[in-house]
């Protein structure tokens, strides 16, 4: 039956990222304590020394004393704590060790374990395995709970023991059957089992197979009107609360206080906006909790994701009208104190920033290699982000803004220059290359200019990385693989090298021809329309030596409000450099789409300044359709796949 209490209010750590120091975390507790949450859920994998297994723990893990001093604190200001030991999906902290990689669910040609992937539930020393990190866990459920995760476990039923299992009986009850397997393994230790929902919008004909007393966590992070949709399906949306109660399990609704991989910042609106649709949802649903996850921090400030959940916990402190304005300023007055207008102006500030975001995985390419830099079509959109970046950052620190965001504002502005400067200078080369396959002198002023961008850039990079390892110090002990940190060098490393290349052309003007770190000697543009988003990666690759090379694959996911829709107008601009093979008269290109959904490519250019090729079919504002509709059920196969190999480009 529903719940009619009202919901259950839980906030999570996610420690299995980043150690956050124990210092910072138990100085927390007594806040969150304030503000009203009830439960703590740690996300851990191997940032934990397991006694029963100590090969899992990595070098930096929380000792058993440390873990158990964290439950302890909590326990005393009145937060119970629920450790989420990963059990299926998200098992690479377990297959990395090599006495437990027999446990992978793939398998090689020769029936060898690989070196990643998921556990196999019909893996005859699963449970054991399962068992001994329960049991270690055991003395830190001070809630009667344990979570088990579960989630996107896209690898069922590869193996050769579990493929038996499902052509037996079926999906569903093969997954079924294991979370039974652990519910009856918890309750002899005396725990309610928790699992996260995701796998049951795949697998509906698993909840009448499940047993009672389970706890459903449900996820999905974006706005919502009435019921979560799922990605995978385009968007669809779906009800799981009304047949998990029927079944006697426990739901709880799941907003995300935080950033998707390579963001710097939360993007705050969103946040906010999805923890207040969770919130209505589960009060309209009887749910019995609320749990604000926390996802893979580690390139935040950690008091930017602490900063939303004061701000929630409005919902429940102060809950007249609620607005993404109003919760994210009492949230900024309940974390750092001072007046009102203060926390109103960093409010706003934050909010004006979210224009501004750095998400979707065709912004984060430039992370991976400049000459791989996609986005915006023109330079005038990378150069709007940079004012309002910019104007966020003076009005923040105009309010006295705290360190944590001041130091976010650096490094979110340094992107912005660095997306300037990148997308500026292949212009300006290509530009030149022009120039020149027209007869005319290479422009030393163009040149020179080029050269000052990059000395200038080459400051802000300083100060960014002052910025970054400030955000990562004020709660992490000081790490050289820092993630930020790792970018910025590998940022510096080829600033260092463009301005070598640069260097070089100003002497002997023919190298402008050449390769370099912003593009190739030729480079690719494409359109990527994701009209209908849902989850692909979308691949070109290039005929080359008699093989098909990669020389680009980006997922389509734009992790914005705006794109988690059923029809999107996202379009992204792509680009990659590409290799001619010495004599070669033309070019070979394919499209490659992998995943579920529909993508449109258009605008395909191949140019080297000099020269740009373009296949018929994306000429005048043509599309190409690469992909099917998402389905509407079952397990996602992420591995299907569309070709669509273009007519050959002549180049010569």
């Amino acid at each position: 039956m529903p719940a009619t209490s009202p919901p259950i209010r839980a906030f999570q750590w996610d420690l299995a990222r980043q150690v956050e120091r124990l210092d910072w975390l138990l100085a927390q507790l007594p806040r969150y304590a304030d503000w009203g949450y009830q439960e703590l859920y740690l996300h851990l994998e191997d940032a934990v020394a397991y006694p029963s297994l100590p090969g899992v723990a990595r070098r930096d893990a929380y000792s058993y004393r440390e873990l158990a001093r964290l439950a302890e604190t909590a326990a005393r200001v009145g937060i119970g704590v629920v450790p989420i030991v990963n059990l299926l999906g998200h098992t690479q902290y377990l297959i990395k060790v090599p006495a437990l990689r027999d446990l992978n669910e793939l398998r090689d040609e020769a029936g060898r374990p690989r070196p990643a992937g998921q556990i196999c539930p019909s893996h005859p020393r699963t449970l054991e395995v399962a068992e001994k990190l329960l049991r270690d866990m055991r003395p830190f459920c001070t809630t009667g709970k344990v979570h088990v995760g579960l989630d996107e476990s896209f690898h069922l039923g590869r193996h050769p023991l579990s493929r038996a299992d499902v052509a037996r009986r079926g999906l569903p009850a093969h997954f079924a059957g294991y979370v039974r397997q652990l519910h009856a393994l918890n309750q002899s230790l005396g725990l309610r089992t928790g699992m996260w929902a995701d796998m049951l919008y795949f697998l509906p004909e698993a909840i009448p197979l499940l047993p009672a007393g389970l706890i459903a966590y449900d996820w999905y992070y974006y706005p919502f009107r009435r019921h979560p949709r799922v990605e995978f399906f385009n968007f669809v949306a779906r009800d799981l609360a009304a047949p998990l109660q029927r079944q006697g399990i426990a739901y709880w609704g799941c907003p995300m206080n935080g950033s998707f991989r390579h963001e710097p910042m939360p993007v705050f609106g969103d946040r906010l906006a999805n923890a207040l649709s969770w919130w209505q949802r589960c009060h309209a649903v009887g749910a019995e909790g609320f749990l604000m996850t926390s996802w893979e921090p580690s390139r935040l400030a950690q008091e930017t994701t602490t900063l939303v959940d004061a701000a929630v916990a409005s919902l429940w402190l102060e809950p007249s009208a609620p607005t993404p304005a109003s919760l994210l300023a009492a949230g900024a007055r309940r974390l750092w104190g001072g007046r009102p207008a203060r926390a109103r102006a960093i409010a706003r500030s934050l909010l004006a920033g979210d224009a501004a975001a750095f998400t979707g995985y065709a912004r984060w390419e430039i992370n991976r290699a400049w000459n791989l830099a996609s986005g915006y079509p023109r330079l005038t959109g990378y150069r709007e982000e940079l004012r309002r970046v910019t104007a966020v950052a003076q009005a923040l620190r105009r309010a006295a803004a705290p360190a944590a965001l001041n130091a976010s504002l650096a490094l979110r502005t340094y992107l912005a220059q660095r997306d300037v400067f990148v997308h500026q200078a292949r212009a300006g080369i290509l530009a030149l290359r022009r120039a020149v396959a027209r007869g005319r002198r290479l422009s030393g002023a163009r040149i020179e200019a080029l050269l000052a961008a990059g000395a200038a850039l080459a400051r802000q990079r300083r100060t960014a990385a002052s910025a970054a390892a400030r955000m990562w110090t004020l709660t992490r002990r000081p790490a050289a693989d820092a993630p930020n940190r790792m970018i910025l060098e590998q940022d510096r490393r080829q600033l260092r090298a463009l301005l070598g290349w640069l260097r070089r052309v100003r002497r002997e003007p023919a190298r402008i021809l050449g390769a370099n770190p912003v593009c190739g000697r030729w480079q690719v543009f494409y359109d990527v329309w994701n009209f209908a988003p849902a989850v692909q990666q979308v691949t070109l690759q290039q005929w080359r030596h008699g093989a098909w090379v990669t020389l680009k694959a980006c997922h389509t996911i734009e992790f914005a409000a705006a794109a988690a829709v059923r029809r999107s107008a996202c379009i992204r601009r792509h680009s990659a450099p590409c290799a001619i093979p010495p004599g070669a008269a033309d070019l070979r290109l394919r499209l490659v789409l992998r995943g579920t959904g529909a993508v449109k490519i258009g605008r395909l250019v191949l140019t080297s300044g000099s020269k740009a090729v373009r296949p018929a079919a994306t000429r005048a504002g043509r599309w190409i359709r690469l992909g099917a509709p998402a389905p509407g059920r079952g397990l996602p196969a992420l591995d299907r796949t569309w070709t669509l190999e273009l007519p050959p480009l002549r180049i010569t």
